[in-house]
C-alpha cells in the first residue's frame, strides 16, 4: 500500500469534497441537507482558504484530508471504504508532527469520530452546543 501525505493543491478539491461528503453522510446522519449544502459551499470558499490542509493519497487518488487552524483540527475526513486502514491515523500523525498538542470538536452523536479520537489518545476538555444545528459538541485535546 503506497500512501503519501502531502499539501493540498487546488486540483484536489473534487476529491476532498467527495471524501467530506461521503464520510459526513456516514458519521452525521443527524445533520440536515440544508446545513450540509451550506457546508459544501463553505469548504472551498471559506474553510480551505483559511486552513493549512493536507491530503492523503493512495495510488494517485486523494482518499482523505485534514485541515488545521493553528493547533485546532478543523476537519479530518477519509473516504468510508478506507476507514480502519490507518489513513486517518496518518493524517493525524502529520498534524501531531506539525503542531504537537492538538484540539478538535466532535459532535456528541458522531460515534465514528468519537471512537477514532479516543483511540488516537484525545481526552474530553469541555462540552458546548453547536449554534447552527443545536447539536451537542465535545471539545477534545491531545497532549503530546
Amino acid at each position: 500500500m503506497n500512501r503519501i501525505v502531502r499539501e493540498y493543491r487546488a486540483e484536489d478539491l473534487d476529491n476532498v469534497l467527495a471524501a467530506w461528503e461521503n464520510a459526513t453522510r456516514l458519521a452525521h446522519p443527524f445533520l440536515s441537507d440544508e446545513f450540509l449544502d451550506q457546508e459544501r459551499y463553505n469548504i472551498p470558499h471559506l474553510y480551505l482558504p483559511n486552513a493549512e490542509t493536507w491530503v492523503i493519497e493512495q495510488a494517485g487518488q486523494v482518499i482523505g484530508f485534514i485541515a488545521l487552524l493553528g493547533n485546532e483540527v478543523g476537519a479530518i475526513f477519509v473516504q468510508p471504504e478506507f476507514h480502519g486502514t490507518g489513513a486517518g491515523k496518518a493524517l493525524m500523525d502529520k498534524a501531531h508532527a506539525l503542531r504537537g498538542d492538538l484540539e478538535v470538536e466532535v459532535f456528541e452523536a458522531n460515534r465514528i469520530g468519537r471512537i477514532f479520537y479516543q483511540r488516537y489518545g484525545f481526552t474530553p476538555l469541555s462540552e458546548s452546543i453547536h449554534e447552527p444545528t443545536g447539536n451537542p459538541l465535545i471539545r477534545l485535546q491531545f497532549t503530546a
